[in-house]
């Protein structure tokens, strides 16, 4: 499956880049980051601390285990706080 992965402050940092295009077996939010943390250095580091890290599968707020089969876009981004 080919999914754009949109990544926010922080995590876009660590990354480099805003944006990617991905193919990807994964079947689950968990899935897919353990696979982007295979790819290299700069994605292990933003994937290494899950507690510090939120999600959103077609622009709606997901959990780790959230499925991601008919997904077209996951977003990845630090915990949100009000005001």
């Amino acid at each position: 499956m080919t999914l754009d992965v949109l990544y926010f402050a922080w995590l876009r940092e660590r990354i480099g880049q805003p944006r990617e295009r991905i193919e990807t077996a994964a079947t689950t939010v968990r899935d897919l980051i353990a696979d982007l943390a295979a790819r290299d250095d700069w994605h292990a580091a933003a994937f290494a601390d899950l507690a510090a890290v939120r999600c959103a599968v077609d622009q709606q707020l997901a959990d780790l285990d959230s499925p991601i089969a008919d997904a077209r876009e996951v977003a990845f981004f630090p915990p949100m706080t009000g005001g």
